[in-house]
């Protein structure tokens, strides 16, 4: 009799450490879950900004050498047009400096890459909505199970004697203008480069 309440007490005495670690440790992922989701916070940030900045920079590098080469093109065309030696020698000597810059660009990169560069901005700025997503989920999740552990049997009985109280999880108000799709909402968003 004896031995069996001892196992009894030890069990239930397991139990109890087991089910409290495992609350804490449920509280400890809440709390570097809503960490993770500032952290991304800051990363998107310090980072769009700059990807932004760097992708109009580059566009305006290539702008300049496109306009350069229009310019000189439409002033090689006049001169042809109009059959005046000197209006084309002059032509031809703007058509020489538009292309510098151009060789130049080529040699070190054989190709125009303003493309490439957008659509590196684009997944950055995709890779980055997805990361906050996902820290926001991990949140809901982990604050979802805590909530579901410290109100269901036998769980409920360690965490309302240990103080272990409900937590918010991610929270937003449950009426308002959220709750709804506005005809703006339903426009595609627009990045203006």
């Amino acid at each position: 009799m004896l031995i069996g309440i001892i196992t009894g007490a030890t069990v239930l005495v397991l139990w109890l450490i087991l089910t409290y670690n495992s609350l804490i440790q449920l509280k400890v992922q809440i709390q570097a879950s809503i960490q993770e989701i500032g952290n991304q916070l800051k990363r998107q940030a310090n980072l769009i900004p700059n990807l932004i900045a760097a992708t109009k920079g580059y566009l305006e590098h290539e702008n300049e050498v496109y306009d350069k080469l229009t310019a000189a093109r439409n002033l090689a065309t006049k001169a042809v047009d109009t059959n005046d030696l000197a209006k084309m020698m002059q032509a031809s000597d703007k058509m020489g400096e538009a292309f510098k810059p151009m060789f130049a660009l080529w040699e070190s990169n054989p190709q125009f890459k303003s493309n490439e560069t957008v659509a590196q901005l684009m997944a950055e700025l995709r890779d980055t909505a997805d990361k906050i997503m996902y820290a926001r989920r991990v949140l809901i999740d982990l604050a979802a199970d805590y909530n579901t552990k410290i109100q269901t049997i036998p769980t409920v009985f360690v965490a309302g004697l240990l103080g272990f109280k409900k937590v918010a999880g991610l929270q937003t108000p449950e009426s308002g203008p959220h709750l709804e799709v506005s005809q703006e909402e339903t426009k595609t968003p627009q990045v203006k480069l």
